[in-house]
């Protein structure tokens, strides 16, 4: 069973830079493809990014393309996501998720293991 656990989550300004982390354990097939995603207030649960195994593929939401990175230390059994350039819009609750297999996907519904989350607020 994976076992995720996010950090880094804060209190940041509009254009400001924060750096999520998210600790695995478990068994490593189960958490071939690890993703974010993020909730804000009143709405649903959104794909922010994804990454494979080896670090090589990723996939990000439009909204967050050129200004977030996905990354991956395989050693320390850690996803980041390095957030740049911070709008009031991205505030959430990120969540990290991890699932089996090697092809990436943005579907809620396809990840199986979920962390608690970690607030990000962006103030304006």
């Amino acid at each position: 069973q994976v076992q995720l656990v996010e950090s880094g989550g804060g209190l940041v300004q509009t254009g400001g830079s924060l750096r999520l982390s998210c600790a695995a354990s478990g068994p490593a097939n189960n958490r071939g493809v690890m993703a974010w995603f993020r909730q804000a207030p009143g709405k649903e649960r959104e794909f922010v990014a994804a990454i494979n195994w080896g670090g090589a593929t990723t996939t990000y939401a439009d909204s967050v393309e050129g200004r977030f990175t996905i990354s991956r230390d395989n050693t320390r059994s850690t996803v980041y996501l390095q957030m740049n350039s911070l709008s009031p819009e991205d505030t959430a609750v990120y969540y990290c998720a991890a699932r089996p297999g090697y092809n990436l996907y943005t579907s809620n519904s396809s990840y199986n293991s979920w962390g608690q989350g970690t607030q990000v607020t962006v103030s304006s």
